[in-house]
């Protein structure tokens, strides 16, 4: 059972930062539904324009919360980028999200006869033929350089044997400019998440090659994002916030609301985008390429299932050593331990959770890349699937 409040939060009004984009709906639903209201707070949400803003915003204290790139708390506590702030997360906000696209131009000399889709390996495979024929670089963007994006961009290029400081130019742009720069023939291509991949094929300009599901399913991508001096300042502020947030997960999860949440994301008020850039991947009817077929994938964008809010430290670990590994540095499990048990803060997941009278996983630490459906976690805990391009596994340090 849900338990009650014994303390007043000690700030109600709060200022709550986000990028313009699909997954940044349990916000907009905590909103729009009254679920802050109903946890006594007074949420003003702040739309911001790149990852490097949200970033700079909520460490001087413009902005009291964020939704942030889940490694991006990791890397800024490295002081990486130039600035190191002690941001912490209590809060998953979604998994997956994210696709690869590139020029329509540049897909029709790798597409297969027919309504038929390369397979994302194949498909890197047929870039890297492209790239060698023309035996010049392709420019491609994400959206930060340590993002799932990044990490995904450069698995998914590296499956096709592409080499990643001779073959690409990776640059930074963000979310809302890509389709954009595409459009212009100033990049190749993108990895970006939604909506922006479904502008652009809407618009004609781009196809989709990869999803991020099919590179890792269930990925962490978002996270809740809080300055550690101001949750230890405003602890009980912060358990409300994660809480109205948590309900408005749980309500992008029921049958029939993703379509009244598309209303609310595409208002001008937030993403300012026709709906229909926004349905797509909402309700998990995902279109590659303009006038192609659909195809369907339930978990495009997941909020709630699979205990999507946890906040693994064992994820938190495979995006330090994916970050290390954009650096090209070596790193162990003394260096990565201390770390993420400041950032990934699954006791502050497991106080919300409790009060909310709902179940949290036991442990911090799991295995990745070994289940392909859903699965019994323990008892009470169902968890995705979780393979990973290329049969890769990933098993944590077990801090």
């Amino acid at each position: 059972m849900p338990q009650k409040f014994r303390h007043m939060p000690e700030k109600t009004h709060l200022n709550v930062g986000y990028v313009r984009l699909t997954d940044s709906a349990p916000l907009i639903v905590a909103s729009e539904q009254k679920y802050f209201e109903k946890h006594g707070l007074h949420v003003t949400l702040k739309r911001e324009k790149s990852w490097a803003s949200i970033r700079d915003k909520l460490a001087t204290g413009i902005l009291d919360a964020a939704q942030m790139l889940a490694p991006m708390p990791l890397a800024t506590r490295l002081g990486l980028e130039n600035m190191a702030s002690p941001f912490i997360t209590g809060l998953m906000l979604s998994l997956n999200g994210n696709a690869i696209t590139l020029a329509t131009g540049l897909c029709r000399q790798m597409e297969p006869p027919g309504d038929s889709y390369l397979t994302a390996v194949d498909a890197a495979t047929a870039l890297k033929r492209i790239i060698d024929s023309r035996q010049q670089q392709l420019t491609l963007a994400t959206v930060y350089p340590f993002s799932m994006h990044t990490f995904q961009l450069r698995q998914w290029l590296r499956s096709g044997g592409i080499n990643l400081k001779k073959d690409v130019n990776l640059i930074v742009l963000p979310p809302e400019q890509m389709v954009e720069n595409l459009s212009r023939g100033s990049i190749d291509g993108f990895c970006v998440g939604e909506p922006w991949n479904t502008v652009a094929v809407q618009a004609g300009v781009g196809e989709v090659l990869a999803t991020g599901y099919e590179i890792w399913n269930n990925a962490p991508e978002k996270v809740l994002a809080v300055m550690e001096p101001w949750h230890l300042a405003n602890p009980n502020a912060h358990l409300r916030l994660r809480m109205a947030v948590m309900e408005a997960q749980a309500w992008l999860a029921q049958d029939g609301n993703r379509q009244k949440a598309s209303r609310f994301i595409a208002s001008p008020c937030y993403l300012d985008l026709p709906r229909q850039a926004i349905t797509p991947s909402l309700l998990g009817h995902f279109q590659r390429k303009k006038n192609g077929p659909t195809s369907n994938n339930p978990d495009f964008h997941v909020f709630h299932r699979y205990h999507a809010g946890f906040p693994w430290r064992s994820r938190a670990e495979w995006l330090l050593r994916r970050t290390y590994e954009v650096l090209d540095k070596p790193i162990d499990c003394e260096d990565i331990c201390p770390l993420i048990k400041k950032v990934y803060r699954t006791d502050l997941y497991r106080q919300a959770a409790l009060a909310l009278g709902r179940e949290s996983p036991s442990l911090d630490f799991k295995s990745e890349g070994t289940q392909d459906k859903v699965h019994r976690f323990e008892n009470g805990i169902e968890l995705g699937p979780d393979l990973i391009l290329g049969n890769q596994r990933f098993t944590p340090c077990l801090c």
